[in-house]
């Protein structure tokens, strides 16, 4: 057996709710937490009845709440709803008619409020243009836009008529939209002529064409004219989106869809070289991400909400559309990033919109770092009173920078773990009920049954390293891979095998827990580096490193040694007045043994400018493991954001 993943981070910092934040949370105590903890673990079926009677709007009633059949489940079987009524009609019969559902700022300053009767209106006229196209129940739609009202409008109009739609990320090259809408057998493809990003244009339309020559099934492809530059229009094939809406009417009824038809398609990346189409249906990712959104972000109808991500991933999916606007919230959604033109204009749309909570991934933050305390000082932040990060464990350092630049000393983080297979948050933060600690994601979610065990399914000790596992079905959890229901079972099912009638869902990350049963994620297992018999996590390593003044970011990978097994190798960006020299690469191997212990030195510093990422802000390592093992990268890339980063670390190799 594998020995267990050794723990190496000490955090002893403490951060509890103010008595005014607590006093007015849907969730105000840590009793209230375990009240509705323990009502979920004793009997998660009524837990889960009780919530989709309560939160959500249904045409027909279910018969069954949970029917598992290991590692196959169903929820709410029998029932029928629509997630794009319980997301826009259903407000309609409220105040919340004239109520601002969708704030949109453009990169270059233009910018558009729907109020939930106009994003109605445009969902329905745009699933009308779907019908007259051709699209019919079923059909799947590929999604190729950026990060535009008409993406959210697109998602939207598809769960309308009951199309199952795959989003698939603007930053993609045409081979990865090829791959994905073969693997789908999409029929008709939603894009725009292009998007903004970082100060330029990103030609979608033109990826589109070249994808297109490879994909037989698709026969219509609808664009949405954002940026305005020449574009190739195919005759019969490709139309304008502000054309065609000219003809059709705003009447479009929600299709009554059983709670387990598919929802959506999401391809996340794999170790083999081939993404994985997650699959997520309707009823129970609805409930899931309405509650989540709810608890967690602690939802006022005043609020006015900014997820950071784009919808080409899961968070944009369950945290700017589905979620938010499930609660009736208010959900701002942005273009571009941070540019050499404006690399304050998160600061700056914050003080615009008066944003109250802020979801943003630790790559972000750590960039915001990099750029300095004076962008986000010259900005008035007082309207913010959540903060949140997403997308991979945060380091303390960072964590506190964000507390105290960012949230000012006032606003509580809700640190979140979960992932595009578990479809919503799993460990985080109620913040009006718990205590923070700086990197800890903190407990379950009531009604997420999780532990940190060995490969045989054994829980291990306080502060022992063990893989991060699902004891119990919740109700967003995946289906299945599309087209593939075998790598479906043996990627999540079969790592640990199941323990006397006990199954684990495993989606590859390693945890401790310690002694208040607090959730510290230490990063993907297959990152965790094996030193002369000592099973070390990357997250907490990376940490060490970043507490150092120096050091911007780092990124630790294993490299193959004779004599330890394996060697870590960090890779490193500095801080802008920085330079890179040997002396420094010597003080801070030895700044790692002064916070960890000299197991966890460095064997190698490599100093860079930029390190491969999806744009979503992961760090894939898995590439920086090839080429400080000097070989040949052959999985999958598709999900990188700038391949000229690998070319630089090859020729600084």
């Amino acid at each position: 057996m594998s020995s267990p993943i050794e723990s190496v981070l000490q955090e002893q910092r403490l951060f509890y709710p103010s008595l005014e934040f607590s006093a007015q949370a849907k969730i105000g105590s840590l009793e209230q937490y375990h009240q509705l903890y323990r009502q979920a673990e004793a009997d998660p079926v009524k837990f889960w009845s009780d919530l989709a009677t309560q939160e959500l709007d249904w045409f027909d009633r279910w018969h069954t709440t949970l029917d598992w059949q290991p590692p196959l489940v169903k929820w709410f079987d029998g029932g029928k709803l629509n997630i794009s009524y319980n997301c826009l009609d259903r407000h309609l019969l409220t105040w919340r008619r004239n109520k601002a559902a969708l704030i949109w700022e453009g990169e270059p300053g233009d910018s558009r409020t729907y109020t939930y009767a106009q994003l109605h209106r445009e969902v329905c006229l745009f699933a009308n243009v779907l019908k007259q196209l051709g699209v019919q129940k079923g059909d799947v739609v590929g999604i190729y836009l950026p990060m535009i009202p008409e993406a959210a409008i697109a998602m939207l109009a598809c769960a309308r008529i009951g199309a199952p739609h795959s989003v698939v990320f603007g930053g993609f090259s045409a081979e990865a939209l090829r791959d994905r809408l073969n693997d789908g057998k999409a029929k008709l493809v939603i894009t725009a002529d292009g998007g903004w990003r970082k100060d330029a244009i990103v030609p979608l339309k033109d990826q589109v064409d070249i994808a297109l020559t490879h994909v037989p099934t698709v026969e219509n492809v609808l664009v949405v004219q954002r940026t305005g530059q020449k574009i190739q229009m195919l005759p019969g094939r490709d139309h304008w989106w502000h054309d065609l809406k000219q003809g059709v009417n705003a009447d479009c009824p929600a299709e009554p869809m059983a709670s387990e038809d598919i929802l959506f398609i999401l391809y996340t990346s794999g170790s083999t070289g081939k993404p994985k189409g997650v699959v997520h249906t309707t009823a129970g990712y609805n409930l899931y991400t309405h509650i989540t959104t709810q608890w967690i972000f602690d939802l006022k109808d005043t609020d006015v909400y900014w997820c950071t991500a784009d919808v080409g991933w899961i968070t944009g999916h369950s945290y700017i559309v589905y979620g938010p606007l499930s609660n009736g919230a208010t959900t701002l959604m942005y273009e571009g990033a941070p540019r050499p033109s404006n690399p304050g204009c998160t600061w700056e749309i914050i003080e615009k919109h008066g944003v109250n909570i802020f979801y943003t991934a630790p790559t972000a933050i750590r960039s915001f770092i990099k750029q300095g305390e004076h962008l986000p000082k010259a900005r008035d932040l007082s309207s913010l009173r959540l903060l949140g990060t997403v997308g991979e464990p945060i380091n303390p350092e960072a964590w506190m920078w964000y507390y105290r630049i960012i949230g000012q000393e006032r606003c509580p983080i809700v640190d979140t773990w979960w992932q595009t297979e578990t479809g919503g948050i799993m460990i985080s933060a109620l913040p009006g009920a718990m205590a923070t600690k700086p990197g800890s994601a903190t407990l379950p979610f009531p009604g997420i049954i999780a532990d940190v065990v060995d490969l045989e399914g054994n829980p291990v000790g306080v502060n022992e390293g063990g893989y991060l596992v699902i004891k119990h079905p919740f109700p967003s959890m995946m289906r299945t891979i599309y087209n593939d229901p075998d790598r479906f079972r043996s990627s999540y099912w079969e790592h640990i095998p199941p323990k006397e009638g006990q199954y684990f869902y495993f989606a590859g990350d390693g945890a401790r827990k310690d002694e208040d049963g607090y959730f510290w994620v230490m990063g993907r297992v297959d990152d965790v580096i094996n030193v002369a018999g000592h099973r070390l996590g990357t997250m907490e390593i990376e940490s060490a490193l970043v507490s150092h003044p120096a050091v911007a970011e780092a990124a630790v990978v294993g490299k193959p040694d004779e004599i330890k097994g394996e060697e870590i190798c960090a890779f490193i960006i500095l801080e802008g007045s920085q330079t890179a020299n040997e002396e420094l690469a010597q003080e801070l191997k030895q700044h790692v043994v002064k916070e960890i212990g000299a197991i966890a030195r460095p064997g190698e510093i490599k100093f860079t400018d930029a390190l491969p990422k999806t744009r979503s802000g992961k760090i894939m390592r898995r590439l920086l493991r090839s080429l400080a093992a000097q070989q040949e990268i052959t999985s999958d890339t598709s999900t990188l954001e700038d391949r000229s980063v690998l070319d630089k670390l090859r020729e600084g190799a």
